[in-house]
Formats: C-alpha cells, structure tokens, sequence
C-alpha cells in the first residue's frame, strides 16, 4: 500500500485526537474547599459538597475553559451550627444568594486558571494556579477522565461578606479545588 494514500487518514486521526473535549465534572470527586481566619486563633476550614459542571480541554494545547456551579446550602465546616450559620442572613443568606460560580481560562496545564468568581451577588476577577493535571481512561466508563488540583486566594469583602471583619477576623479566604472529569458521552 502506498504510504502517501496513507497521509490523509492519520492526518485525520491525529487532528482528531487534538479537538478540544469536554468533560462534565463528577460531584462525588470534586470539592470546593477553603479555610478562613477565626479572630487570629484558628482557621475554620470548610467544604462546597454540591456542584456541577464542564472543562473544556484540549490536552495538545493544555489550554481549556472551566464553568463551575456550587450550591452555597452544601456548605459543610463539620459543625452543624456553623453550617447554619453560614447559610443564613449574616453570611451567604442561600435564600437570596443560592449559589456561586466560577468560570475561566487556561492557556497551559499546569499554569494559571483566570476567571470571575460569582458570590453573593457580585462578580469579581480570581486566578487560581493549576497545581497538577492527570488523564487516564476511566476504569468503569472506559472514556477519558481528568482530574486536577487548583489553588488561590480572594478577599471575601469584596463579595459583601464581612462578617467578623469588626471583630479582627481578616477577610482573606485561601480556597482549594480538586476536580474530577470525564469526557462527555
């Protein structure tokens, strides 16, 4: 067979292999998580358990986009009472505000995700740093499979949430993300 007629067909194999693909976010592997100052003391430390989602990526590039939706009411800092809290008038107020979102960019994986975090009303620009990105197939889906870690920080008195801020608490929140994907059916 003759090589040349051969060009156009891996040609094609390859360009297809290197189409951006898009992956829908497991909510069983992926938590929005965060710890925020307690007065100077401690840090509380907490968890967005419900989210939905998709990435779009594209491995040959390592470029790709995130949306992201977590359900404020989901928050968990393992103390029922804080949980209350947080959810009510002082604090998030899930009523109004029942979510929040983030979407962004990347141009290479590992590298910076920048985007706009949605909370309580208000958009604000975030970057957060990609820490590490694996794929692998999926061992029960057999389809392609993500997962990654991010980092960052932000001011929570820039989204309007400034309770404690009277009583010392400092308005910084370090938020950490570990993401799991699987490639779209």
């Amino acid at each position: 067979m003759n090589r040349l007629a051969l060009l156009p067909a891996l040609l094609a194999a390859s360009m297809a292999q290197a189409a951006p693909a898009t992956y829908v976010i497991d909510p069983a592997h992926t938590y929005p998580s965060f710890e925020a100052d307690h007065m100077g003391m401690s840090y509380w430390r907490g968890k967005l358990t419900k989210n939905a989602g998709t990435i779009v990526y594209d491995k040959a590039t390592g470029s790709g986009s995130v949306d992201v939706q977590m359900d404020l009411a989901s928050i968990d800092f393992g103390l029922d009472a804080m949980n209350g809290w947080a959810k009510g008038e002082q604090f998030f107020n899930v009523a109004k505000n029942p979510s929040a979102s983030f979407k962004g960019r990347f141009d290479s994986a590992p590298g910076k995700l920048v985007g706009e975090l949605t909370l309580n009303g208000r958009t604000k620009p975030v970057t957060l740093t990609i820490n590490q990105v694996k794929c692998m197939p999926h061992p029960l889906f057999k389809r392609d499979w993500c997962g990654a870690d991010a980092s960052g920080s932000f001011n929570r008195e820039d989204f309007g949430l400034i309770a404690g801020k009277d009583y010392g608490f400092k308005m910084d929140v370090n938020l950490r993300i570990q993401v799991e994907a699987v490639v779209k059916e």
